[in-house]
């Protein structure tokens, strides 16, 4: 399959989330299954709600795209439960940083354990009542609403990650949006989501110019417009 390069033998980099931490690496892609299905069933084995984000969404609800590494978000009051599952399930873990993002690893293959996404986004009961259950490689697995996705996208674009705009074109072109719950999503960081939708716009995707207005209306006035 296109996006899994084969194992090399080389050592894992420091990477950006600093020297010591579990980094992605190139695997083949029997291991990347082998382990992502070890993910899934230590994370429903421990009961907790769970969302696929970061590549795997991507690739099922915009444009299928390498990934080499797995995205989860979890809860923040469950992360510390869900790090000390998958130690049991014979997952090297470490708590990379407090505040936001675990990790484990395993066969080379790194999952990012997130419970506070960039703007303070987090799993809340809206999030999980809008995921949904798509498939991914023959597995079907929970991932974040397009509407999500898109404002993460959005608001995690930086110069080390010049695709996430790219990823979030791809949401908006493929899926029929609620407009009014992406809005109410884009409170996280208003500005960068109106951004990103001129960008959006900019490329030819359809963009309902009301919601340019409220989005501008919310950073003017602190107040958003829209239907509950």
């Amino acid at each position: 399959m296109d996006g899994f390069p084969m194992e090399d033998s080389g050592g894992v980099s420091a990477g950006p989330h600093g020297e010591g931490a579990f980094e992605k690496r190139p695997v083949d892609e029997e291991g990347f299954l082998r382990v992502l299905d070890e993910l899934m069933a230590a994370l429903r084995a421990e009961g907790v709600p769970f969302a696929f984000i970061g590549g795997i969404a991507s690739a099922v609800l915009g444009r299928p795209r390498p990934t080499i590494d797995v995205d989860v978000m979890v809860r923040p009051e469950d992360a510390r439960r869900v790090l000390a599952r998958l130690a049991r399930s014979g997952f090297e873990t470490q708590e990379t940083f407090p505040d936001w993002l675990f990790k484990a690893a395993r066969r080379g293959v790194v999952t990012d354990v997130i419970f506070c996404s960039r703007g303070g986004v987090y799993l809340d009961e809206e999030m999980r009542a809008r995921r949904r259950r798509l498939e991914f490689m023959g597995r079907v697995m929970p991932v974040v609403a397009p509407e999500d996705l898109s404002v993460m996208k959005a608001l995690a674009h930086s110069e080390e990650t010049p695709r996430y705009w790219y990823d979030g074109l791809s949401v908006l072109a493929r899926n029929e949006m609620d407009w009014d719950y992406l809005l109410r999503r884009a409170r996280h960081g208003p500005r960068r989501v109106l951004s990103f939708l001129l960008f959006a716009r900019a490329a030819g995707l359809v963009i309902p110019g009301e919601s340019l207005r409220s989005l501008r209306r919310l950073i003017e006035t602190g107040h958003l417009a829209v239907a509950a």
